[in-house]
């Protein structure tokens, strides 16, 4: 009796152990493959009325000034007959592209991607004004800020929005629920359960800046460069 019952306990033990070492294994295995986040932009071309609510929330949140913008709604030309003529509506932003060529040409490190959330931001504190990010990017989307005399851009609303616990000034703005923004990285996030639903490109992939900024085309197949 007592031979059985240490050995049973040795057993019990054992196994005890073994299953303790798996549950820990597993655990240290799934915080290894959690991925930081990868915040992006979804704009759905289909329900954008051009309004511009964005840009003027945009412009209100951050301060923009006159004479330069971070965000932009372009309009196509009018197609169809009249009385049935319709427009395009395109964002044209920063893309915070994941391979970002501004990061790359930067000679002080002021433009940058940030670590825990993967936006591409500007340290106004660092940058000369040497306008290099300007010239490399494929996007157009910088400028020389009138104030500060550093490079400016889209950063997602991170230093005023973000850090408040909310969304984008443009997201929160627009009527249509046209964009929707959210971590990637998260597979039940809003944005990534529409980018799985959804049609969607996005603009100059063929340079290899991995951009985040996508888009739902106005017209199915329709992918604009």
């Amino acid at each position: 009796m007592t031979t059985c019952s240490r050995r049973n306990f040795v057993s019990g033990m054992g196994a005890l152990i073994l299953m303790t070492g798996t549950t820990i294994k597993s655990v240290a295995q799934d915080k290894a493959e959690e991925k930081p986040i990868r915040y992006a932009m979804l704009h759905d071309e289909t329900a954008c009325i051009g309004c511009t609510a964005c840009m003027d929330a945009c412009r209100e949140t951050n301060q923009v000034p006159e004479g330069v913008s971070r965000l932009e709604i372009i309009r196509s030309e009018p197609y169809g007959e009249f009385p049935d003529v319709k427009y395009e509506f395109f964002r044209h932003s920063c893309q915070h592209c994941s391979n970002a060529p501004c990061v790359a040409v930067c000679p002080t490190g002021a433009s940058y991607i940030d670590a825990s959330t993967g936006i591409v931001d500007v340290n106004k504190d660092l940058c000369v004004g040497c306008q290099y990010c300007i010239a490399v990017c494929p996007y157009r989307v910088r400028f020389i800020h009138p104030v500060y005399k550093s490079a400016d851009k889209c950063n997602f609303c991170r230093d005023t929005n973000l850090a408040k616990g909310k969304q984008p000034a443009c997201v929160e703005a627009c009527p249509t629920k046209a964009l929707t923004f959210g971590n990637t990285n998260d597979p039940q996030s809003e944005i990534s359960l529409k980018l799985k639903e959804k049609q969607t490109y996005r603009t100059k992939v063929e340079l290899g800046t991995d951009p985040n900024l996508y888009h739902v085309p106005a017209r199915a197949g329709e992918i604009r460069r």
